[in-house]
């Protein structure tokens, strides 16, 4: 199934299809920010779905999506201050942050190797507003395969995975074809001295332009 999500009113209109979805283990694809993610609910179901149709080992951490503060102060992740600056200048934005905190509320197949545990405070307005109206955050991770081209529409993403689109697995939300835009930055803020990750949207530049001495 492909639903469209261009609007705050398309979010409203299919936010009960999709939350039902989600409940029963099934993946999301659904445009950000930067380039089409797939997703699905952070719980051992959801991401034992998820890791299945990427391809991906379930060991290997998926980064989460976030709509509001108050949604990621719920999280219980923790902002230390090079986090905060960076959150301040970048949020909502193509700006991962890698960051300490959340036992006993995620699970703990979200954390890197260094205990830390990836999210974002996505700019997308409808998406936001969709994440919102569900009333949870949402895992998040390209919509390829592994080492693959990422999906900058709804078509690569049907040629990438039509087994799970026909079976409904897999529910794509449509919101028009995004620019060529390279994945979020991803910035690991678990220790005092921030470290770059990633080089994305945002370049090292910009980080440190905004952020100072705050940024990696």
């Amino acid at each position: 199934m492909i639903l469209s999500l261009h609007s705050d009113a398309d979010a409203e209109r299919i936010a009960p299809t999709v939350d039902s979805h989600l409940a029963g283990g099934g993946v999301l694809a659904y445009p950000t920010e930067t380039v089409y993610g797939l997703g699905a609910l952070p719980t051992e179901q959801g991401l034992d779905a998820l890791a299945a149709l990427k391809g991906r080992h379930p060991d290997k951490p998926f980064l989460l999506l976030v709509s509001d503060r108050e949604m990621l102060q719920a999280t219980g992740l923790v902002l230390n201050q090079a986090a905060r600056v960076l959150a301040r200048e970048f949020w909502p934005g193509p700006l991962t942050l890698v960051l300490q905190g959340g036992e006993g509320i995620l699970p703990d197949r979200l954390r890197s190797a260094g205990g830390g545990i990836a999210v974002r405070w996505t700019a997308l307005r409808p998406l936001a507003r969709l994440i919102t109206l569900l009333g949870t955050p949402i895992t998040s991770t390209s919509a390829n395969r592994p080492g693959g081209p990422t999906a900058p529409g709804v078509e690569a993403v049907q040629e990438t995975f039509p087994e799970a689109l026909a079976d409904g697995t897999l529910l794509v939300l449509d919101g028009g074809v995004l620019g060529n835009v390279p994945p979020s930055t991803l910035v690991d803020c678990t220790q005092p001295l921030p470290r770059l990750i990633r080089e994305g949207a945002i370049p090292r530049d910009e980080l440190r332009r905004r952020a100072g001495s705050m940024a990696p």
